[in-house]
């Protein structure tokens, strides 16, 4: 499992939520509203969920996610449940949500079945489902660097975890869980990143669903060669870097 390190994701990494205030405006959190943000991490945006009026829940599969949320909005519910297979139990919730929402956390998850029929589960009839994440092509130079440094380290060509579906492969899935989609956006997003090893230190926060099952000194030379291997790419000019980021941003209607 991926192991997050509290300080760097809100110190370097802080774009994460940021870009995430967005959303919040196909949202609309209404006050009395009861909304659900899976994989809330830190939870800024629960919290800014919650500054509406709203009663706003977190869920994250990270204990560290979890301990570091409850120490800055101790006001808010939290639970550590994977958001795959969740109940209204986990956040001690007899009724279901009024609304879910998601910010740059499904791309985690392969099990994306699991996660449209658990957040289907946890709405109301006529609940809307709000979310971004990566969508196909996300991070391909990335990926690529990184899968190449393995096979010149390892010798094996190790395909990552990652879940990046297209638009119609999502919206699909989607539909067969009774939902209509309302909006569907697919688009690049570069997305600078900080310091002169931006890219290696996006690879040590972000990258435990490209080296899998590697031991942490393999991963830190493929990290290392990786960002050499970009150097020559778009990504690094004027010795600032940029993350090749392809979002899906979708807007979706519980009605069965």
């Amino acid at each position: 499992m991926q192991q997050w390190n509290t300080s760097l994701y809100d110190g370097n990494h802080a774009f994460v939520f940021q870009f995430g205030k967005d959303l919040l405006s196909l949202l609309k959190p209404e006050p009395g509203e009861h909304i659900l943000d899976i994989g809330c991490g830190t939870a800024h945006l629960t919290q800014q969920i919650a500054e509406s009026g709203a009663n706003a829940y977190g869920l994250d599969a990270s204990d560290e996610m979890i301990v570091e949320a409850k120490r800055l909005y101790p006001a808010i519910p939290f639970a550590v449940a994977s958001a795959a297979n969740f109940s209204l139990q986990d956040l001690d919730q007899k009724e279901p949500f009024d609304a879910v929402f998601s910010n740059a956390t499904l791309h985690w998850i392969p099990d994306a079945e699991g996660v449209v029929r658990s957040l289907s589960n946890a709405l109301k009839p006529q609940g809307r489902f709000i979310a971004e994440f990566g969508g196909k092509g996300n991070v391909a130079l990335f990926r690529k660097a990184a899968r190449t440094a393995l096979l010149e380290l390892t010798g094996r060509d190790i395909a990552d975890r990652f879940y990046f579906p297209s638009p119609a492969e999502y919206a699909s899935l989607l539909e067969a869980h009774g939902f209509r989609v309302e909006a569907l956006w697919h688009f690049d997003r570069p997305t600078p990143l900080e310091g002169s090893d931006g890219a290696a230190n996006w690879l040590r926060m972000f990258g435990g669903a490209i080296f899998v099952d590697v031991a942490p000194d393999v991963r830190e030379q493929a990290t290392v060669r990786a960002q050499d291997l970009l150097r020559s790419s778009t990504l690094f000019h004027d010795g600032a870097w940029t993350a090749d980021y392809v979002r899906l941003r979708i807007v979706a209607k519980k009605i069965a």
